[in-house]
């Protein structure tokens, strides 16, 4: 008798851990993304609060150096690392040069389990795609606000997002407790889906590898494969910003930057498998005066 208690009350415990799991709860992970920077105390002040709801709160840094206002790149850094963390992560996102406007405050759950918290203006194009809608609802600020900061309009990242987020994690709220339920759909951004045949490909320059300067585009692997390319081979590459050309020129195809002799373009897969142009021991992004987001795209075909 005493066995089967000890082998129920087991299989409870699992139970509950699992849950916890995938549900956030006590010493969840909360992830941070912001384009607050680190030279005054905004981020500080959200972590204070996440601390506040539980001390327990494993709390994480995505970026706090985001471009001012750029949605795109914050839609795109979460793109970028939300895969690798596990159900029940809580993500705040707070790039959001409509603070204080009309523009909703939701909490989107993705098919993987992760929960991404702010507000609802393109920063969840890329992870609703990639990852899949399962619900999103719209923070009910009456439940879910920081006492006492009903008279703060422009620190929403503190009063509300991190506020809902790290209650959330912490398995004070469920997914249900957050607020009203909304149609499954977010704010998406505009770009260039990647295309292609065996005569070439064409995608989005999403993002900069900004501190190396490599240009990364969304063309997969998998798609540039199906041109056959072969290493040592050279690709004519043509980057354009809002359809004016900006970039023209070959480069080889390597699996390195070492392939190529210093200052030399290239051609090579990222480490998300997609296309990506640089120079070795150089900033291509900054020597051709090239950016990123979603109205720059780029065209790859074979050499002439």
């Amino acid at each position: 008798m005493k066995q089967s208690c000890a082998r129920l009350l087991a299989s409870l415990l699992c139970f509950a851990a699992a849950r916890l799991a995938a549900d956030g709860g006590p010493g969840g992970a909360l992830v941070l993304q912001t384009d607050f920077g680190t030279k005054d105390g905004a981020v500080a002040a959200m972590k204070g609060v996440a601390v506040g709801i539980d001390p327990r709160l494993r709390i994480y840094d995505l970026s706090h150096e985001n471009t001012p206002y750029n949605v795109w790149e914050a839609a795109y850094r979460l793109k970028q690392t939300a895969p690798y963390w596990p159900a029940g992560t809580v993500f705040v996102s707070v790039v959001d040069p409509g603070v204080g406007t009309a523009r909703a405050s939701v909490v989107l759950r993705t098919k993987t389990g992760q929960y991404f918290v702010g507000p609802d203006n393109g920063t969840w194009t890329l992870v609703a795609e990639d990852l899949g809608i399962d619900g999103v609802r719209r923070i009910d600020e009456t439940t879910n606000r920081r006492p006492g900061s009903e008279k703060s309009y422009t620190f929403h990242g503190r009063d509300v997002y991190v506020f809902t987020g790290a209650r959330l994690a912490s398995g004070m709220i469920t997914f249900e407790q957050v607020g009203p339920l909304l149609e499954p759909r977010v704010v998406s951004l505009p770009y260039q889906r990647a295309v292609g045949d065996a005569a070439g490909v064409t995608g989005a320059i999403p993002l900069l590898d900004f501190h190396f300067g490599n240009v990364w585009t969304n063309i997969s692997d998998d798609l540039f494969a199906g041109m056959k390319p072969e290493y040592g081979q050279k690709f004519l590459v043509v980057i354009r910003h809002e359809n004016r050309e900006m970039y023209r020129g070959t480069m080889p195809y390597v699996r390195t930057f070492g392939d190529v002799p210093e200052g030399t373009p290239l051609l090579y897969i990222n480490s998300l498998l997609n296309v990506a142009f640089a120079l070795n021991m150089g900033n291509f992004s900054q020597k051709f005066g090239l950016s990123a987001g979603g109205d720059w795209s780029a065209t790859v075909t074979r050499a002439p």
